[in-house]
């Protein structure tokens, strides 16, 4: 097969040109419009004001007092990030806690049983995530099935509050991206060389020392896999926190929102979705440097 001709490559790339230039128009058009409104002044009622200006950017971690126009730290914003931060890790720790067993026993099942577990684990994606949210709040509402079984078996006297709270807000994200987790910790323990583990055992190591030296660093590649895919659209979750959550207990996703709706404060919401995309992109490299460095390790 002859190699093609100049004039051919030439002629592919003027054809794929009007492709590429929706592909920039929709991938790049959008953040572009972002990073522009996150340096310029909030109109009166919502939109911009085509002023350059860099307060935006400083109201994201400060604030002026109405009165004196003393500086301080924007305690309520530093908040939102740190709940944010926080309840994605511990999704994640979570997920990966209750994935990395279930995906061991998946793939340590007789091979005519391992589509049936993996169907029953996608099964939640079948339905969508607003009427997922909700069936985690009938179970942990004050009347819902939790509260209702622990009162009728004597271990609790009355209704325990988790509606509403950081710990419904971390119960429902744990459930919603769960599968998202088992899934890359299946498919790096069904490569798993299981001779490895006999082989520890012969060199008389105990099952802690086999999982820490043995099947944890073979696996890693789907434990940062399914970490990100957890932590990533857990970082900017919108409607679980919105519903268990209450409005009180807002995260990232939540607050930008907020300026964009009753706020009414476009460059800021701007600002603060350019901050939660340099965190995703973060935990993105930190992904790619894993994976790389796995890879020239053979």
């Amino acid at each position: 097969m002859s190699a093609p001709t100049p004039s051919t490559a030439r002629t592919g790339w003027i054809l794929s040109i009007p492709a590429l230039i929706l592909l920039a128009l929709g991938a790049s058009g959008p953040l572009l419009i972002v990073v522009v409104y996150a340096f310029l002044e909030p109109g009166e009622y919502s939109g911009v004001v085509w002023n350059f200006t860099t307060e935006a950017w400083f109201r994201v971690f400060f604030e002026r007092d109405i009165f004196d126009d003393t500086v301080s730290m924007a305690d309520a914003h530093l908040t939102i990030f740190w709940r944010s931060v926080k309840l994605s890790v511990l999704t994640t720790l979570i997920t990966f806690a209750i994935g990395f067993p279930t995906a061991w026993f998946i793939a340590t099942r007789p091979a005519g049983q391992r589509a049936l577990w993996l169907f029953l684990i996608t099964i939640p994606f079948w339905t969508n995530l607003l009427i997922r949210t909700f069936a985690i709040m009938e179970v942990i509402r004050n009347q819902g099935l939790l509260n209702t079984a622990l009162i009728g078996l004597g271990v609790i006297g009355e209704p325990i509050q988790i509606l509403y709270t950081d710990t419904a807000v971390l119960i429902g994200m744990a459930y919603v991206y769960l599968p998202l987790m088992v899934l890359p910790l299946y498919a790096a323990i069904d490569r798993f060389d299981f001779r490895l583990v006999e082989a520890g055992y012969d060199l008389y190591a105990t099952r802690w020392r086999v999982l820490r030296r043995v099947i944890l660093p073979i696996v890693k590649p789907g434990i940062v896999a399914g970490s990100i895919l957890v932590f990533v659209p857990s970082l900017g979750a919108y409607v679980t926190p919105r519903i268990l959550g209450g409005g009180k207990n807002m995260m990232i996703g939540n607050f930008i929102e907020l300026q964009f709706g009753q706020g009414r404060n476009w460059p800021l919401g701007a600002a603060l979705s350019l901050i939660l995309l340099a965190i995703v992109l973060v935990a993105l490299l930190a992904y790619v440097r894993v994976t790389s460095s796995d890879r020239q390790d053979g």
